[in-house]
Order: structure tokens, then sequence, then C-alpha cells
């Protein structure tokens, strides 16, 4: 039987000592139906990460709390995960991978029913720590395990299809979850994500392989050890300095475009979309080209981020420029976890799950220090310099990345 087969075949019951060779062993073909149901396990994880900020008049009425309470839930998702991501590995070093990730979608499945009936804000936050854990695991781990679900020439058109889950929720969650508010109770749309997330768990069990855990998954020492590889810290810096950038600007985008003469609240929100309509096809396309072109794009996709936060800075008078650069803005955001995820499977490729670990963690870290720098910065000497931090963070960070060795 050859190695394909044997990740083919199997599809009940625990992983076998037989099977070791799982973690290591390339394939020959790429399980895409595999790669599918962890493309909508994505789709509905994020969805319901970014469904209360839709929701939160709804929610805070309801509960009997405000709004800036009623937001904390999308903070202490995005913590909790940021303690999760790093750790899960650690936490179950032998546990098969497909149970591990069958065990998250089900606990994101509870976590949307036990919003769906909170009676208070405490138990809203304990549902959201819940999704947050599942969040911050299935991160960890999706980098990993796409990568052995999928053949080393088809490596960054896995994760793009993985990845895409999460833009489209990106992109579609608010204005899905601001709709659906107005017509229905905001508990019975996430009763609903409960029941969508439930179904994608049986998926999960049903189509993918048994995945053995990796040969150095286990303990503290792994994430030390993936740390010293050369070329880890130099690109996890460029990411995290990226992702800063990122998001010192995009925390505060309805600053930046509202210093266009004359635009009104339509035009605003024509903006928004061309931001979303960026990143669905940056990931797309970025996918299509980064298994043969990832040096090129390890600089190009930081730099659409940082030259167009820059040329929103420079020229708000002028529409069109402002148009274009948020949109080849969202291109590079939307690319660049693929472009990432690419790299650190091709420099550690023995070590995915602590290195999926890492980025996440980085960009947790990115994310909340990038939201908080940016009030500063906004609050004490206005937007024009918080977005001229951003852009040179993220160009400094692109460099920096694309400077990061490729292999061993």
């Amino acid at each position: 039987m050859t190695t394909d087969e044997k990740l083919d075949a199997p599809r009940t019951g625990s992983v076998p000592t037989t099977n070791a060779a799982l973690s290591d062993a390339p394939r020959t073909r790429t399980a895409w139906a595999a790669v599918a149901v962890m493309m909508a396990t994505s789709f509905v994880l994020v969805l319901a990460e970014f469904l209360p900020p839709s929701l939160l008049p709804s929610m805070a009425a309801s509960l009997g709390i405000t709004e800036g309470q009623a937001g904390q839930a999308v903070t202490a998702t995005a913590f909790i995960g940021f303690l999760t991501a790093p750790t899960i590995g650690i936490l179950v070093p032998r546990l098969d991978r497909r149970l591990l990730l069958v065990l998250l979608a089900a606990a994101a499945a509870v976590s949307s029913a036990l919003v769906a009936i909170s009676a208070d804000f405490v138990m809203l936050l304990i549902a959201r720590l819940l999704l947050g854990a599942a969040l911050g695991a299935f991160w960890a781990m999706s980098i990993a395990i796409a990568a052995r679900l999928s053949a080393p020439h088809h490596l960054g058109r896995a994760i793009m299809l993985v990845n895409t889950g999460t833009t489209v929720a990106t992109v579609a969650g608010v204005p899905v979850g601001t709709y659906l508010g107005s017509v229905m109770d905001w508990r019975l749309i996430f009763a609903g994500v409960a029941v969508i997330t439930a179904v994608v768990a049986v998926a999960l069990r049903l189509v993918l392989p048994p995945v053995a855990p990796a040969p150095s998954s286990g303990g503290l020492r792994s994430l030390v050890d993936t740390l010293r590889v050369p070329g880890i810290r130099v690109g996890l810096t460029g990411h995290i300095l990226t992702v800063l950038g990122h998001f010192i600007a995009f925390t505060y985008i309805r600053l930046a475009i509202e210093r266009v003469p004359d635009l009104d609240a339509a035009g605003v929100a024509v903006l928004l979309a061309a931001f979303g309509l960026g990143g669905v096809v940056g990931n797309f396309v970025i996918g299509l080209l980064v298994d043969r072109h990832l040096a090129a794009l390890r600089y190009v996709v930081p730099a659409f981020i940082g030259i167009s936060i820059a040329l929103v800075t420079l020229f708000p008078g002028q529409p069109w420029i402002v148009t274009i650069a948020i949109t080849t803005w969202g291109m590079g955001f939307g690319a660049w976890l693929t472009t990432l995820s690419t790299w650190m499977g091709r420099l550690v490729p023995d070590r995915m799950e602590s290195g999926g670990g890492l980025v996440v963690a980085g960009f947790q870290l990115a994310i909340t220090v990038g939201a908080g720098a940016g009030g500063l910065l906004v609050d004490a000497v206005g937007i024009v310099p918080a977005l001229t931090v951003a852009a040179i963070s993220a160009i400094v960070g692109g460099i920096v990345f694309g400077s990061a060795r490729t292999a061993r």
C-alpha cells in the first residue's frame, strides 16, 4: 500500500501506532475534500467571532448591559485565542488531530448555543471564552493539518482554500449579521450558527483522515526549538511588524477615509466594500501563485499593505487614488496569511504545529498592540501621524519578512 493510500484509507478509530508516518511522509495527492471541510470550519468559527459587532445594540438591550460591555465579547475571544494558540500542542501532544478538530468545532457549537441562551453578562463571557479557545487552537493546528493533507506542490493552494473561509466570514460576517439582526432575534441567529457548526463537526469526523500529531508537537521545548531554527525569528518579527502596521491603521480606517472630501455615508460603505472585495481577490490570486513565486511574494504582499496605507495618508484629496489604495490594501491583507503560512511550511515542515502556534500568537499580539497603540496615537497626535507610523511599520515589516530565509 502506498503512503497516499495509507493516508486516505483509515476513517475510523484512533491513529494506530503503525501509522506514525502520517506526520512525516509527503503526500502524492491532495485530499481536496478534507481541505474543503477545513475551509468550512474556518468560516463558521470566524463567523461566530464577528457576529457580536453587528448585533451589539440588541444583545446589550436584551442582557441589560451597555454596548461597551457587550463588545468585550470580542475582546475575550481574542485574548483567550492568544493564550491557546501556542499551547494547544503542549496540552494535547498525543491526541489525533482529526479528533482534536472535531472537539474544537463541537466546543464552538456549544459556545454559540450558550450565547443564544445567555441570561447575563457572565454567561456571555464564558461562552465567548470557549469560542476563543476553539479559534486559537484551530488556527494553530490548521497550517500543520493543511500541510499533511496536501501534496508539497499544492501547499499554498490548500492553505489559501482554508483561509478563504476566514476571508469570506470576515467580509460577510458583519453585514450578514446586521441584516439578520433586522429580521429576527439575535438569539435565533446564534442558535442557527450553533447548528451549522455542529454539522461541520460531523463533516470533519466523516471526511478527514486520521492525522497523527507531529513528532515535535509536545512540550514547551518544541516551541523554543522552533524559535531557534535559522530564519524563524526574523520572519516572525517581520510578520508582527506587518500586522501591527495593518491594525494600527485598520482599526481607525473609518477616520482615514473620512478625510476624503465630499465623501458621504454611501461612499464610505463603497470603500469598505472595496477593501473586503480586495481581500477575497488577494487571497484567491496569491493562493494560485504562492507555490511557485513565494520568494517574490514575501516582499510584494506586505508592500501592498504598507504602500497602500501610505497612499491613503498622502492623497486624501484624490478619491480615485484612495479607492485603488483601499482595494490593494485589502488584497495585501487578504493574501498575507496564505503567504506567511506557505513560508512557514517551507521553512519548518517538520515543526508545523509549533510554527502555526507562533504565527497565531504573533497575529493576536500584533492585533492587541496595534489597536491599542493606534488609539493612543489618534488621541494624542491625530489620524495622520497614526497612519504614518502604520505605513512605516508595515513596509519595514515586509522588508524584514522578505529577507528571512525560506529553507534550512
